[in-house]
């Protein structure tokens, strides 16, 4: 057997079709009557062709790629979101390119040379702010739509999980528990989703009655180290809360490391809650209570709205809140008596 890739050429001899037919089955499914779909379909499966989405590009001028731009493609919440965005692209003839900014405003102008030279369609932000220098350029953008981060003052279409209805369903478990000293441990890069977290969190406590003086408020960079170095702060106080309610799952684990370096338990001495559900959280000891995003989904929503933005028609939503679910685990339990 040949160890070549398959061709379309392949597809179209098993599922008896001309080429032309294959095509449009792939990039025009609509267009196609559902029994030619799915001798196709299965002639693609048995032959593990993948369509070349960079190749067709520029063979016709016209791009069907889509660029997803990143600051930090480590960030465990990235490749779930990609999963969902990547499989909503293939379904109508889309493939991806992953452009990685690592913060740098120089990369993102680089980024955007992809659309100028027609090797990609629309954009897929993550970072929250404009992958340049100036938000003046808002109208040079190609049509774009954010995930995860909604971006700053940008006007474009936002596709992420409620944060606000997210943290306050985590601290009303804290306070069901009995807990009245909680800390929230947030983060100081003036990211928007992560300022409505503290919002939530707000917005419980103060149904709940609990009073400013039993609040405290740290922020850190959303880390592991800086849960940890909240920890050493807050043992420099006279008063210890009895909650840390943390603006990321990465934040809350490195808020149990620092507690557990101490000698103190979890949830026996302390409890903890994060927010994403990214992987480690289920492995923790104890495992880690949090907020899970539905992230597959946010990619697929994402990506409908991109692909609506392409064939130009207006979205009836420019901002989509998908609802978190509280997913309870063993870092919670009442306060020490």
């Amino acid at each position: 057997m040949s160890n070549s890739p398959a061709t379309i050429e392949d597809v179209a001899r098993i599922a008896e079709v001309s080429i032309a037919t294959v095509s449009r089955a792939i990039h025009l499914p609509e267009k196609v009557a559902q029994s030619t779909r799915l001798k196709v379909n299965q002639a693609i499966a048995l032959t593990g062709y993948t369509p070349n989405a960079m190749a067709r590009s520029l063979r016709l001028g016209k791009s069907n790629m889509i660029l997803v731009v990143a600051p930090d493609i480590g960030d465990p919440n990235f490749s779930s979101i990609l999963v969902g965005l990547e499989n909503e692209a293939r379904a109508h003839g889309y493939g991806v390119l992953i452009g990685h900014t690592q913060n740098d405003a120089q990369r993102g102008m680089e980024y955007l040379k992809f659309f100028s030279s027609n090797q990609a369609a629309g954009m897929i932000l993550f970072t929250g702010i404009l992958p340049f220098g100036h938000q003046s350029m808002t109208a040079r953008l190609p049509p774009t739509v954010g995930v995860f981060e909604p971006v700053f003052n940008g006007g474009i279409p936002y596709v992420g999980v409620d944060d606000i209805e997210g943290a306050r369903k985590a601290v009303e478990l804290l306070i069901a528990e009995g807990h009245r000293k909680i800390a929230f441990i947030g983060e100081n890069r003036s990211r928007l989703a992560y300022a409505r977290r503290r919002l939530g969190c707000e917005a419980g406590l103060d149904a709940a009655g609990i009073p400013a003086a039993s609040r405290i408020v740290m922020d850190g960079d959303g880390t592991i180290e800086s849960g940890r170095l909240a920890v050493d702060q807050l043992f420099l106080r006279d008063t210890l809360p009895t909650a840390f309610m943390c603006v990321n799952d990465q934040t809350a684990i490195g808020v149990m490391l620092g507690l557990t370096a101490r000698g103190y338990d979890v949830p026996r001495d302390f409890s903890v809650t994060g927010f994403d559900d990214v992987p480690q959280a289920s492995f923790m000891q104890p495992s880690l209570t949090t907020v899970r995003q539905p992230r597959g989904l946010i990619g697929k929503h994402a990506m409908t709205l991109l692909l609506q933005l392409l064939s130009d028609t207006q979205p009836e939503e420019t901002e989509i809140l998908l609802r978190p679910d509280l997913v309870v685990r063993n870092s919670v339990g009442p306060p020490r008596r």
